[in-house]
């Protein structure tokens, strides 16, 4: 048994597709069918169920799942301390992104640290399932670190600190008979078309979490994929409006960005496992995120 089975098995768990997790590890799908197969024959065990068109994780995976999330973890911690002995910080720092930082400059923050730790790797990682596929990664070990876009529960095995706030607003066309108003009551738009994200994305839970709240059903004829930009041209085209983070909302200078009242907020939380201690590059990642927010930037525990 080899760590990089252990890693191949971890992905696919996570992703539940083989190409999905091919692609994550950076291997052809063959090669990691090849590999997952094999360590199933030398387990005595089937770790995925494949009878169905979508693989599912069996008993026994569940079980070895938790086992080879630890080996990888304490494998991982094991090649930072050699860093930690030359006195050089150094690794690979996994972290899941949004496709909107809200106020946090993240591009900014990441320049910061690669100048003062040239020796560690961030890799980073979207994910079209949203929220719940970023929780799912850092439980099982794939990712150190998260944003987590408008979290409706914090899970007790997460560490969850509050990066950004901001407010939503809609962006509708110049022409759209609400886009000269100072803001527009939510309840106003109960027969108008807006465009929706996928269902498990925060950006489409945050208002969806409002209209409910007003009692009303926001109508979503259209469905659009995770992209801002792609978003802002159909609202061109006349297929909607939409909602989006009022940061964003100045790159579309040929759209208008309308108030709502009551506020729809889009908040930005950096997660990460309670429950694992966490290796030294991603905490000092980690410290660096919380204080570009002004976070409580207390010492981070370290493995």
């Amino acid at each position: 048994m080899e760590l990089r089975q252990l890693e191949y098995f971890i992905a696919v768990a996570s992703e539940m597709n083989f190409s999905r997790a091919a692609h994550r590890v950076r291997v052809v799908q063959s090669a990691l069918s090849t590999s997952v197969g094999k360590l199933e024959k030398e387990l005595g065990v089937e770790l995925f169920d494949r009878s169905r068109q979508q693989i599912t994780i069996t008993p026994a995976g569940e079980l070895f799942r938790e086992h080879a999330r630890r080996v990888i973890h304490a494998a991982r911690l094991a090649k930072d301390a050699m860093g930690d002995y030359r006195g050089q910080l150094s690794g690979i720092v996994e972290f899941g992104s949004l496709i909107s930082f809200s106020t946090l400059d993240v591009p900014e923050i990441l320049g910061q640290f690669h100048r003062d730790y040239p020796l560690v790797q961030i890799r980073l990682r979207n994910s079209l399932a949203g929220r719940a596929a970023h929780l799912t990664a850092i439980a099982d070990g794939s990712l150190d670190l998260a944003l987590v876009s408008a979290p409706d529960r914090f899970p007790a095995s997460m560490e969850m600190r509050l990066l950004a706030k901001e407010p939503m607003l809609l962006v509708c066309r110049q022409d759209h008979h609400l886009a000269q108003r100072d803001q527009i009551d939510i309840a106003e738009l109960a027969s108008e078309d807006l465009l929706g994200f996928p269902s498990d994305v925060g950006l489409r839970r945050v208002v969806e979490n409002a209209f409910s709240a007003a009692g009303i059903t926001p109508r979503t004829p259209y469905e659009v994929p995770v992209d801002l930009s792609l978003a802002a041209r159909l609202v061109r085209h006349g297929l909607g409006s939409i909602f989006m983070p009022a940061s964003e909302t100045g790159s579309f200078p040929d759209l208008k960005a309308v108030p709502v009242v009551p506020l729809v907020h889009w908040t930005i939380h950096l997660a990460w496992a309670k429950q694992e201690r966490m290796r030294p590059a991603a905490a000092k990642f980690a410290e660096l995120l919380l204080a570009a927010a002004g976070s409580d930037t207390a010492k981070l525990a370290t493995g």
